[in-house]
């Protein structure tokens, strides 16, 4: 027998990352050394504290048995309380918090535990990949919100059409940004809740980079905006913040009936996280966050060694503000596809192009901090040797 996948498979948008893994794989077998900028794979360790919370909750039988459906209460409480100390936002552990087994579970489980078929929901373009998956798979209308770089690449909802807007439910944001670094600012945020409640729409904000970052300001949620709770929910995972990228834990916190729809369609998929994962996320969210800020000093100081060397050969980055992201413009004459691909052959130097994130990342490519820093000048030292900055 023979069996095909079903047509909702079938319709899933190709994996950009798998195809870009492909190329530097292949670049790699030839036997060139690959200075791989195009990954978002966090590079250092997982704290040690996080690690023997671990190692002492695996040796524990009471976390040897099936998890609580919906989590852990004592991981849904220390969820809460690292809001409340680190925002200033007040949650109910049992209705405002979804236990995820990493944040993308929500981001692409959520249209069809909130929307039918036929739906309409907004996606910020360039933006996550992933996100299109839940679109397939819910089987609901996509519309895009371009990013501009004039507008510091958040959105203005005056670019909507007015129909789009009248007939959206959904509407999918993320600041810091991935691919871009951009930050979001209160008063934006302020902007999306008037935007929502006037539209009736749910806002749903990926905060997956929300420690990261720089000079001096730090990122802000939009569960801090007055009224946030009433039109949507933010998602956090420890993947960025506590370099536990391969624990896949996460969590979603906000508005009650949302929360309530993932819980339910979880409640049909899974059995919540492993309940050692979910100890050592506990021991993560209550420590004192001293390797958060250990961790985000070593990705500014990368961010501005990238910069200095990239300006040294004539390339100039959008000033991004956070994530560990550089979003770099492609020289004239090329596409952001063209370009990666120029870089990968000639110098040996992986980016990722731009337009893998859609059509509005065209004409740039995104350069992951996540390497050591000499390599950095090494990359554009090879760069520079094929002149495409020249003056």
């Amino acid at each position: 027998m023979k069996f095909e996948e079903s047509k909702v498979l079938q319709q899933l948008p190709k994996q950009f990352f798998a195809n870009l893994v492909k190329k530097v794989n292949a670049k790699i077998a030839t036997g060139a050394d690959v200075i791989n900028l195009g990954q978002g794979n966090p590079d250092q360790p997982t704290p040690d504290f996080v690690v023997k919370a671990m190692q002492q909750a695996t040796a524990d039988p009471a976390d040897h048995k099936y998890s609580l459906f919906r989590g852990l209460p004592r991981f849904k409480q220390a969820a809460a309380d690292f809001y409340e100390r680190e925002y200033g936002v007040k949650l109910d552990p049992e209705t405002e918090i979804a236990v995820l087994g990493g944040s993308k579970i929500g981001l692409v489980e959520l249209p069809f535990a909130l929307l039918n078929p036929g739906d309409t929901m907004i996606l910020p373009d360039p933006g996550y990949p992933d996100y299109l998956s839940g679109i397939t798979l819910a089987q609901v209308k996509l519309e895009l919100l371009r990013l501009k770089a004039k507008n510091d690449f958040l959105p203005d909802y005056a670019d909507l059409d007015p129909q789009v807007a009248k007939a959206a439910k959904l509407l999918y944001l993320n600041y810091p940004n991935n691919p871009t670094g951009a930050v979001a600012t209160p008063e934006f945020f302020q902007k999306t809740i008037d935007f929502a409640n006037e539209k009736q729409i749910g806002i749903v904000h990926d905060f997956a980079y929300g420690a990261i970052g720089f000079d001096g300001k730090r990122p802000v949620s939009f569960l801090q905006t007055p009224g946030a709770k009433d039109v949507g929910i933010e998602m956090y995972t420890l993947s960025k913040s506590f370099n536990m990228a391969g624990w896949r834990v996460g969590f979603a916190a906000g508005n009650a009936d949302m929360i309530e729809a993932l819980n339910l369609i979880q409640d049909h998929l899974f059995v919540s996280v492993f309940p050692a994962i979910q100890d050592a996320a506990i021991a993560a969210l209550n420590s004192d966050q001293s390797s958060v800020q250990a961790l985000v000093a070593l990705y500014e100081k990368r961010r501005n060694q990238f910069w200095s060397a990239a300006r040294k050969i004539g390339w100039e980055p959008y000033q991004s503000g956070g994530s560990f992201y550089a979003w770099m413009p492609v020289p004239a004459g090329y596409t952001s596809e063209s370009f990666a691909d120029l870089l990968l052959d000639k110098a040996a130097v992986a980016v990722a192009p731009g337009n893998g994130f859609g059509e509005g990342g065209e004409g740039y490519v995104r350069v992951g901090l996540l390497i050591d820093e000499p390599r950095f000048s090494e990359a554009c030292e090879r760069i520079a040797k094929l002149h495409l900055f020249d003056n």
